[in-house]
Protein backbone atom coordinates (compact mmCIF):
# COMPACT_ATOMS: atom_id res chain seq x y z
CA UNK A 1 0.00 0.00 0.00
CA UNK A 2 1.60 2.96 -0.70
CA UNK A 3 1.94 5.65 1.70
CA UNK A 4 -1.22 8.35 0.96
CA UNK A 5 -3.51 5.21 0.66
CA UNK A 6 -1.65 4.23 3.80
CA UNK A 7 -3.17 7.64 5.54
CA UNK A 8 -6.21 8.08 3.57
CA UNK A 9 -6.87 4.56 4.83
CA UNK A 10 -6.35 5.68 8.33
CA UNK A 11 -8.12 8.83 8.04
CA UNK A 12 -11.12 7.00 7.23
CA UNK A 13 -11.34 4.49 9.98
CA UNK A 14 -11.10 7.38 12.16
CA UNK A 15 -13.48 9.28 10.86
CA UNK A 16 -15.82 6.29 10.48
CA UNK A 17 -15.08 5.21 14.03
CA UNK A 18 -16.35 8.61 15.32
CA UNK A 19 -19.30 8.33 12.88
CA UNK A 20 -19.88 4.86 14.60
CA UNK A 21 -19.65 6.38 17.80
CA UNK A 22 -21.46 9.56 17.48
CA UNK A 23 -24.79 7.27 16.03
CA UNK A 24 -24.63 5.43 18.38
CA UNK A 25 -25.12 8.11 20.92
CA UNK A 26 -28.88 8.62 18.78
CA UNK A 27 -29.74 4.55 19.68
CA UNK A 28 -33.00 3.89 21.10
CA UNK A 29 -32.35 1.95 24.15
CA UNK A 30 -33.90 -1.48 23.93
CA UNK A 31 -33.07 -2.61 27.51
CA UNK A 32 -32.16 -0.76 30.62
CA UNK A 33 -29.30 -3.17 31.41
CA UNK A 34 -28.04 -2.61 27.59
CA UNK A 35 -28.28 -3.30 24.29
CA UNK A 36 -29.70 -0.58 22.02
CA UNK A 37 -31.20 -0.24 18.27
CA UNK A 38 -28.83 2.04 16.27
CA UNK A 39 -27.08 2.83 13.18
CA UNK A 40 -23.65 2.85 14.68
CA UNK A 41 -22.55 -0.62 12.36
CA UNK A 42 -23.39 1.32 9.76
CA UNK A 43 -20.06 2.91 9.35
CA UNK A 44 -18.34 -0.50 9.92
CA UNK A 45 -20.32 -1.96 7.08
CA UNK A 46 -19.10 1.02 4.53
CA UNK A 47 -15.11 0.52 5.56
CA UNK A 48 -15.99 -3.55 5.13
CA UNK A 49 -17.51 -2.74 1.60
CA UNK A 50 -15.06 0.20 0.67
CA UNK A 51 -11.81 -0.95 1.91
CA UNK A 52 -12.32 -5.18 2.69
CA UNK A 53 -11.06 -7.39 5.59
CA UNK A 54 -9.08 -4.25 6.37
CA UNK A 55 -10.96 -1.74 6.42
CA UNK A 56 -13.99 -3.60 7.99
CA UNK A 57 -12.35 -5.20 11.14
CA UNK A 58 -9.87 -2.63 11.62
CA UNK A 59 -13.08 0.03 11.53
CA UNK A 60 -14.98 -2.66 14.09
CA UNK A 61 -12.00 -3.20 16.47
CA UNK A 62 -11.90 0.89 16.89
CA UNK A 63 -15.46 0.95 17.60
CA UNK A 64 -15.31 -1.78 19.98
CA UNK A 65 -12.55 -0.07 21.52
CA UNK A 66 -14.15 3.68 21.90
CA UNK A 67 -17.72 1.35 23.58
CA UNK A 68 -15.22 0.19 25.84
CA UNK A 69 -13.71 3.04 27.40
CA UNK A 70 -16.13 4.86 27.20
CA UNK A 71 -18.91 3.52 29.96
CA UNK A 72 -19.45 -0.13 29.28
CA UNK A 73 -20.92 -2.77 31.43
CA UNK A 74 -18.44 -5.27 32.36
CA UNK A 75 -18.91 -7.90 34.88
CA UNK A 76 -15.89 -10.19 33.72
CA UNK A 77 -12.96 -9.07 31.41
CA UNK A 78 -14.24 -11.47 29.19
CA UNK A 79 -16.94 -10.63 29.04
CA UNK A 80 -16.21 -7.15 27.90
CA UNK A 81 -14.24 -8.33 25.55
CA UNK A 82 -16.89 -10.45 24.04
CA UNK A 83 -19.31 -7.64 24.01
CA UNK A 84 -17.32 -4.52 22.67
CA UNK A 85 -13.58 -5.08 21.00
CA UNK A 86 -14.81 -8.75 19.80
CA UNK A 87 -18.45 -8.05 18.86
CA UNK A 88 -17.77 -4.89 16.85
CA UNK A 89 -14.96 -6.34 15.10
CA UNK A 90 -17.16 -8.98 13.99
CA UNK A 91 -19.36 -6.84 12.43
CA UNK A 92 -16.81 -6.42 9.73
CA UNK A 93 -16.98 -9.61 8.18
CA UNK A 94 -19.28 -8.03 6.09
CA UNK A 95 -16.07 -7.87 3.98
CA UNK A 96 -16.75 -11.59 3.19
CA UNK A 97 -18.73 -9.48 0.04
CA UNK A 98 -16.79 -6.33 -0.83
CA UNK A 99 -15.06 -7.23 -3.46
CA UNK A 100 -18.38 -8.67 -5.67
CA UNK A 101 -19.84 -5.94 -4.01
CA UNK A 102 -17.18 -3.55 -5.68
CA UNK A 103 -17.72 -5.36 -9.11
CA UNK A 104 -20.83 -4.89 -9.08
CA UNK A 105 -21.22 -1.01 -8.01
CA UNK A 106 -18.78 -0.78 -11.05
CA UNK A 107 -21.03 -2.25 -13.74
CA UNK A 108 -23.63 -0.56 -12.11
CA UNK A 109 -25.17 -3.75 -11.69
CA UNK A 110 -27.68 -3.00 -9.06
CA UNK A 111 -29.47 -6.56 -8.54
CA UNK A 112 -26.29 -7.76 -7.67
CA UNK A 113 -25.05 -4.84 -6.06
CA UNK A 114 -28.10 -5.09 -3.42
CA UNK A 115 -27.56 -8.86 -2.96
CA UNK A 116 -24.20 -8.11 -1.93
CA UNK A 117 -24.68 -5.60 0.38
CA UNK A 118 -27.44 -7.52 1.97
CA UNK A 119 -25.39 -11.21 2.67
CA UNK A 120 -22.28 -8.89 3.65
CA UNK A 121 -24.96 -6.89 6.26
CA UNK A 122 -26.27 -9.79 7.49
CA UNK A 123 -22.90 -11.81 8.06
CA UNK A 124 -21.59 -8.81 9.88
CA UNK A 125 -24.70 -8.69 12.09
CA UNK A 126 -24.88 -12.36 12.67
CA UNK A 127 -21.07 -12.03 13.50
CA UNK A 128 -21.76 -9.72 16.34
CA UNK A 129 -25.10 -11.15 17.46
CA UNK A 130 -23.17 -14.17 17.73
CA UNK A 131 -20.36 -12.51 20.60
CA UNK A 132 -23.25 -10.98 22.29
CA UNK A 133 -24.96 -14.20 22.30
CA UNK A 134 -22.38 -16.13 23.96
CA UNK A 135 -21.47 -13.72 26.30
CA UNK A 136 -25.27 -13.45 27.26
CA UNK A 137 -25.39 -17.23 27.99
CA UNK A 138 -22.14 -17.58 30.26
CA UNK A 139 -22.73 -14.05 32.04
CA UNK A 140 -25.67 -13.12 32.08
CA UNK A 141 -28.09 -16.46 32.11
CA UNK A 142 -29.02 -15.76 35.89
CA UNK A 143 -31.54 -13.22 34.01
CA UNK A 144 -33.63 -15.64 32.33
CA UNK A 145 -36.70 -16.56 33.71
CA UNK A 146 -37.83 -19.02 35.52
CA UNK A 147 -37.72 -22.10 33.17
CA UNK A 148 -36.50 -20.23 30.29
CA UNK A 149 -32.62 -21.77 29.46
CA UNK A 150 -29.98 -19.44 29.21
CA UNK A 151 -29.53 -19.83 25.56
CA UNK A 152 -33.00 -18.64 25.02
CA UNK A 153 -32.91 -16.04 26.60
CA UNK A 154 -29.93 -14.68 25.05
CA UNK A 155 -31.15 -15.17 21.79
CA UNK A 156 -34.16 -13.48 22.77
CA UNK A 157 -32.21 -10.80 24.62
CA UNK A 158 -29.79 -9.92 21.98
CA UNK A 159 -31.96 -10.62 18.93
CA UNK A 160 -34.47 -8.14 19.88
CA UNK A 161 -32.10 -5.00 19.30
CA UNK A 162 -29.76 -6.81 17.28
CA UNK A 163 -32.07 -7.63 14.76
CA UNK A 164 -34.09 -4.31 13.94
CA UNK A 165 -30.40 -2.77 14.08
CA UNK A 166 -30.03 -5.09 11.13
CA UNK A 167 -32.50 -4.37 9.14
CA UNK A 168 -32.59 -0.35 9.99
CA UNK A 169 -28.57 -0.62 8.54
CA UNK A 170 -29.45 -2.43 5.36
CA UNK A 171 -32.05 -0.01 4.60
CA UNK A 172 -29.68 2.93 5.24
CA UNK A 173 -26.54 1.23 3.19
CA UNK A 174 -28.75 0.58 0.43
CA UNK A 175 -29.99 4.07 0.13
CA UNK A 176 -26.62 5.13 0.44
CA UNK A 177 -24.59 2.83 -1.29
CA UNK A 178 -27.60 3.04 -4.70
CA UNK A 179 -27.50 7.39 -4.56
CA UNK A 180 -23.94 7.43 -4.67
CA UNK A 181 -22.03 3.51 -5.80
CA UNK A 182 -18.63 5.35 -4.75
CA UNK A 183 -19.25 5.26 -1.49
CA UNK A 184 -17.97 1.71 -1.56
CA UNK A 185 -15.30 2.61 -3.88
CA UNK A 186 -12.12 3.55 -2.42
CA UNK A 187 -9.79 6.17 -4.04
CA UNK A 188 -6.10 4.32 -3.85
Amino acid sequence: MQSRSKVLFLVEVAIFAALAFVLDLFSFKAWAQGGSISLQMVPIFLMAFRWGWKGGLTTGLVVGLLQLVTGPYIIHVVQGFLDYPLAFTLVGLAAVTAGPARKAAKENNRTKLIGFLIIGTLIGSIGRFAAHFVGGMVFFGSAAAPGQTVWAYSLIYNGSYLLPSFIASIIVILILVLAQPKLILPKK
